[in-house]
């Protein structure tokens, strides 16, 4: 793996000096802006804007204990339990201790959590999760509403500044120490910074059928890996059981929310018959990697597309309030989830891999942090429990934060790399498309739900292929940069899956 992508001289390039440089402009990413000392000149780096990110997609909620008959405990063993025993212990007693301090944060800062009729939280239960301890914004829109309103205050604080539309090409190290990255937006720059946290996301676009944007093509993994910051649990990827099936070629599909089958939704198969009730005792409620599998099962079996979600035991104006987006979404499907069952299919949601971190979401080399889907704090495990995940970018994103408040370092210039490329943001190439194409066929084929050894060593030597051909490939569109990270976090995935023989949450052997 090449150090740099990028190889020209840094001195023409214009250099602008923070504190903190942080990749990623969604839950994590903005929440460890905030939890930073006001006296922190902080930058947020993104490829797009926060409505291309993972977080403004997220429908489900939050989780965390907030409910008298329900506990910490509890919590600890369910995240533990849908992780199959590997998650790391430490981590999880963190996530569950300090998740409901993080939920009295948000609400001091005014996000609007659903409420009952007699004005307490509305609080549901979700996948995996032996009692009700998920809270939600807009029905369906949770995400969504807290990056609105955590943006509109990170706006408001004279020391962050958001750089949208810029992409994370390179991390600058030296002597294994943080000092910036090289980002393009119209030009090539150098944003100094003795402190970068990794907070951009997922992979998802490695896939042919996803529930992540365009913009999820691993782009701070990959850049974090080349400057050799340790990844771990790199296997385990995280099929979501009921995304929308529409035949209509689209990449990125749309999601139905566990919290559907939290409320009551049963999964039927083409026949119209349930199937989960023999395979886990909490059926439709199972881990998501367990019920994921019972799907393909089925497919598998009737030669089918799709299975069925059936919610119609709920009144049109329950599901108009309580999902409105889910609903909205099903009706441009010709769907009304009142009468009609709606099909659903697994396709890849999240990355339970990603940059090693500590509890302080430290990495091994000084300076560079990772926190939210990027990170892997092994909070997960090797499946993540629903709506663990924005919790996970908060208690852990603050966590970065306090570290950093602790050591601030300014940054000196950077001096280094020699050699000549050109890189054109503005130039789409057919041929760079057909390797995002080749990608997300082999990923989708050899590296998904079920897989096999022998199946997994013909990826690996066709990925191998591929990376060696991207190579020596012209270097000259941000398309050929997406091609090349993609191929590189593929390569990882699909080598730690060879090692892993044993099935175990999301990782599954066929043979």
């Amino acid at each position: 793996m090449d150090r740099y992508i990028f190889q020209d001289s840094l001195n023409p390039l214009e250099k602008y000096p923070y504190d903190v440089l942080i990749v990623g402009s969604g839950i994590a990413g903005i929440y460890t802006a905030l939890s930073l000392d006001e006296n922190i000149k902080c930058a947020i780096l993104s490829k797009g804007d926060t409505k291309h990110t993972n977080s403004w997609l997220a429908q489900g909620g939050v989780a965390s204990v907030l409910l008298e008959e329900d506990s910490k405990e509890q919590h600890y063993i369910d995240t533990i339990n849908a992780g199959a025993g590997i998650c790391n212990k430490e981590a999880v007693k963190i996530l569950v201790e300090e998740g409901p301090n993080a939920i009295k944060i948000l609400m001091q800062m005014n996000i609007p959590f659903d409420l009952c009729e007699e004005g307490r939280l509305h609080i549901t239960q979700e996948g995996g999760h032996s009692n009700k301890r998920i809270i939600h914004c807009g029905g369906d829109a949770t995400g969504r509403i807290i990056l609105e309103h955590l943006k509109k205050i990170a706006l408001q604080r004279p020391n962050i500044t958001f750089i949208d539309n810029t992409f994370l090409v390179d991390i600058l190290t030296e002597n294994q120490k943080a000092k910036g990255v090289i980002g393009l937006d119209k030009n090539f720059k150098i944003y100094e910074a003795s402190n970068i946290v990794i907070a951009s996301g997922g992979i998802g676009q490695i896939y042919e059928h996803t529930t992540n944007p365009k913009t999820a093509t691993g782009d701070g993994i990959a850049a974090a890996m080349r400057a050799g910051v340790k990844v771990n649990h790199m296997e385990f990827v995280q099929f979501h059981p009921t995304a929308l099936y529409q035949d209509n070629g689209n990449k990125q599909v749309f999601l139905i929310s566990e919290a559907l089958r939290g409320e009551g939704a049963k999964l039927r198969n083409i026949k119209e018959e349930r199937f989960m009730e023999g395979i886990h005792p909490m059926k439709e409620l199972a881990p998501r990697d367990i019920v994921a599998r019972a799907i393909i099962n089925q497919l598998n079996k009737q030669k089918e597309q799709y299975v069925y979600l059936d919610i119609t035991s709920k009144t049109k104006d329950y599901l108009k309030q309580r999902f409105p987006n889910i609903y909205k979404e099903c009706k441009k499907a010709k769907i009304d989830m009142d009468k009609d069952y709606i099909k659903v299919h697994p396709v890849q949601h999240y990355f339970m891999g990603g940059i090693q971190t500590d509890i302080y979401g430290k990495t091994n080399l000084e300076g560079i942090y990772a926190c939210g889907e990027a990170a892997c704090t092994g909070v997960h495990g090797a499946n993540r429990l629903a709506s663990n995940s924005l919790l996970e970018c908060l208690v852990f994103g603050k966590r970065c934060a306090l570290d950093i408040n602790n050591r601030i370092v300014i940054p000196k210039p950077y001096q280094g790399i020699k050699k000549t490329i050109h890189i054109n943001k503005d130039t789409e190439d057919n041929k760079k498309r057909h390797y995002k194409k080749e990608i997300q066929t082999i990923m989708t084929h050899h590296g998904g739900v079920v897989r096999n050894e022998k199946s997994i060593k013909q990826a690996l030597s066709k990925m191998e292929h591929l990376i060696n051909h991207l190579k020596k490939d012209k270097i000259d569109t941000i398309n050929w940069i997406e091609s090349y990270n993609m191929a590189l976090i593929s390569y990882e995935i699909l080598k730690s899956a060879l090692k892993r023989k044993e099935n175990i949450g999301s990782h599954y052997l066929s043979n």
